[in-house]
């Protein structure tokens, strides 16, 4: 049975208002064009939904079972509409952003704060993890956006914009000391006993091309999942971490570790927004996506 659902929210208006001519004013369309519609979906339906009275119409015992259920459907319609309103007014809604614990730290978190006390309804989902694991989820369609580290290209499935920049260092406890004050060259650094990150990182991938482009390949004592780890382990002088030295700030400010100098500086690394090319980014996403300061064109 193939009947125009405008007829059954004509329907469900009459019932509302209580009469034809309340019905087509609210409606914004003429009393015969209410009565026609009514008289389809009778005809269709093969059976009377009203009967006239002196302050309106009634519905019948078969219009009453009908009505039992359209109500229900229609009413599922306007709050879907209000609903869908909520989200475009970010009334509601949700982000989902994929980041690590660097990019979220100290990059993300205050825009995510200022975001949050200007649309306190809308639900924010941060999936942490290393860039290849955001990257997969983005193009999987389980995150809007994510927040990585440098390297990372655009390609078909993704844009990639720089939005920042990080600095990597070596960083020492008191039993390095010796490693103080003069610069030292990589084929020095890789023969201490190194702390650095899982090769599944940014992190660790942006020091192996570096350092393979000086003819130099590091051979770590201490693989870890996190930088905070290397944090831990380079004050208690298990080794020399390679870390992004905001990670170890607090600790080389009260000179807890220092950052050993080297003769070839370590180049400094993106921090880049990564966006789909293909599927849509949802109404809140997209407004804390213009919130999000770019610094460079895109890479």
């Amino acid at each position: 049975m193939n009947i125009n659902l405008e007829y059954y929210k004509v329907f469900y208006t009459v019932v509302k208002t209580g009469s034809i001519s309340a019905a087509a004013a609210q409606l914004f369309v003429s009393q015969p064009a209410v009565s026609q519609a009514i008289k389809h979906l009778e005809t269709t339906l093969g059976a009377n939904l009203f009967f006239r009275t002196p302050k309106g119409v009634r519905l019948t015992s078969e219009g009453e079972s009908l009505f039992s259920y359209v109500s229900q459907g229609y009413e599922y319609f306007v709050m879907a509409e209000e609903m869908f309103q909520d989200i475009l007014n970010l009334q509601a809604g949700e982000i989902r952003i994929g980041a690590s614990d660097m990019t979220l730290r100290f990059y993300l978190l205050p825009f995510l704060e200022e975001f949050h006390t200007a649309y306190p309804k809308v639900k924010i989902s941060v999936t942490n993890g290393p860039t290849p694991e955001t990257i997969k989820s983005l193009k999987n369609g389980t995150i809007d956006f994510g927040v990585v580290t440098a390297p990372v290209y655009s390609d078909k499935w993704m844009n990639v914009q720089e939005v920042s920049s990080i600095q990597d260092c070596f960083i020492a406890g008191e039993r390095f000391t010796h490693l103080r004050g003069q610069p030292h060259t990589l084929d020095e650094m890789v023969q201490q006993p190194l702390i650095m990150l899982e090769k599944n990182t940014s992190t660790r991938r942006h020091a192996d091309i570096w350092l393979a482009g000086h003819g130099v390949t590091a051979y770590p004592e201490f693989e870890l999942a996190t930088s905070e780890l290397i944090v831990q382990f380079a004050l208690r002088s298990m080794g020399v971490g390679y870390v992004a030295k905001n990670f170890a700030q607090e600790r080389l400010e009260s000179g807890e570790l220092f950052e050993i100098q080297l003769a070839t500086p370590i180049p400094r690394r993106s921090i880049c927004l990564i966006t789909p090319t293909r599927t849509p980014i949802s109404p809140a996403g997209k407004r804390l996506l213009e919130r999000l300061h770019p610094v460079s064109p895109t890479i």
